[in-house]
């Protein structure tokens, strides 16, 4: 962006830019996100107007799917309980269910670009994984 100040804010779950005095729409983090961008289609498939995850998307790379207070991903899905915006970052407390378990569990978003987030746990660095938008 060369010079121009440059700010991110989140509203909800979506994301507000704010360059150089204008507050400018950026993209919802509502989607489809992928660790890499080039496999989307062999991590996840559209039938109608419903996105899932193929049989075999683990094979091909981590991902989730983001729709309002519901984040699915291949083994589990999770709803939104709280949510804090933090200027760039969403930290979220969901209540998530596997087969074999239910529980708790804090993360937080962090928007780097408008079609990249990271997904970090607070207190584990270590987990921290960067994810690209799916254009499905």
């Amino acid at each position: 962006m060369g010079s121009r100040a440059c700010m991110l804010r989140l509203t909800g779950l979506s994301l507000v830019m704010i360059v150089a005095g204008y507050e400018v729409q950026a993209a919802d983090i509502d989607g489809v996100w992928a660790s890499d961008a080039a496999q989307c289609k062999n991590i996840f498939q559209k039938t109608g107007n419903r996105v899932s995850f193929s049989k075999d998307a683990d094979l091909h790379g981590s991902g989730f799917i983001i729709e309002g207070n519901q984040l699915r991903g291949k083994l589990g899905s999770c709803t939104v309980r709280s949510r804090k915006d933090e200027g760039p970052e969403v930290n979220i407390v969901a209540v998530c269910s596997t087969d074999v378990a239910i529980s708790t569990v804090q993360f937080r978003f962090r928007l780097t670009e408008p079609n990249r987030i990271l997904r970090e746990f607070p207190g584990m660095p270590d987990l921290q994984m960067g994810y690209e938008r799916c254009s499905m």
